[in-house]
C-alpha cells in the first residue's frame, strides 16, 4: 500500500486505566457502543461540541442483503497530548451547498458565508426558490435540516443559520 513501516505502537493500557477499560467493554457488550478514547480537539478557536454517536458501521450478510448498523462509537475527547484536529470554513460551506443542491424548494445557491466564532460557526446563505412553495416552511425546514446535519457530520456547535432569498425562478413547463 506504500505505507511506512509502524514508527510507535500506543497500547490502550498505557493511557487508560483499568477502570476505565472495564467500564469501555462493559458499555460495549451492554449497550453495543464503543468508547474510544481521543485528543482533546482543536476546531478552529476551540472545540464547542461534543462528540456522540458520529460514527456508526454499517454491515451486510451478504451480496444483495441490506446493510444494518451493528455497532455505534462514542468518542469522549478526554486526552490532549496526542495531536489536534482542524476543520475549514470551506467544509462548512460545502456542506450546507451540498444540502441545498438537494433541497428540492432551492433552485441555486448565490453565495455562501462561513463566520466561525469561539462558540461555533455562524453561517449566512442567499438563494433562488422555485415558485410554488411556502417560502417561510420551505427555508424554515432546509435551515433545521442543514443545522442537523452540519453537527452531526462536524461535532460542532452551529450558531446559527440564515438563509435569505433573493429571488424566485419560475419553473420551466414540464416542471413541478
Amino acid at each position: 500500500m506504500g505505507l511506512p513501516e509502524i514508527a510507535q505502537f500506543i497500547y490502550i493500557s498505557d493511557i487508560a486505566t483499568k477502570e476505565e477499560m472495564e467500564t469501555a467493554r462493559r458499555i460495549r457488550i451492554t449497550e453495543g457502543k464503543h468508547v474510544i478514547p481521543v485528543p482533546t480537539f482543536e476546531l478552529k478557536k476551540d472545540f464547542s461540541g461534543y462528540i456522540l454517536d458520529p460514527l456508526q458501521i454499517f454491515k451486510s450478510k451478504g451480496r444483495g442483503s441490506k446493510p444494518y448498523i451493528s455497532e455505534k462509537s462514542i468518542i469522549r475527547p478526554t486526552f490532549s497530548y496526542l495531536g489536534n484536529f482542524t476543520i475549514s470554513d470551506s467544509v462548512f460551506r460545502e456542506i450546507i451547498e451540498y444540502m441545498a443542491t438537494k433541497a428540492e424548494p432551492i433552485y441555486k445557491v448565490l453565495k455562501t458565508r462561513v463566520d466561525n466564532d469561539v462558540d461555533g460557526p455562524t453561517i449566512y446563505m442567499e438563494v433562488i426558490v422555485l415558485y410554488g412553495y411556502n417560502l417561510i416552511e420551505a427555508i424554515s425546514e432546509f435551515k433545521n435540516k442543514a443545522k442537523k446535519e452540519i453537527e452531526k457530520l462536524t461535532t460542532m456547535n452551529v450558531q446559527r443559520i440564515e438563509v435569505v432569498a433573493k429571488g424566485i425562478q419560475m419553473p420551466q413547463k414540464g416542471e413541478k
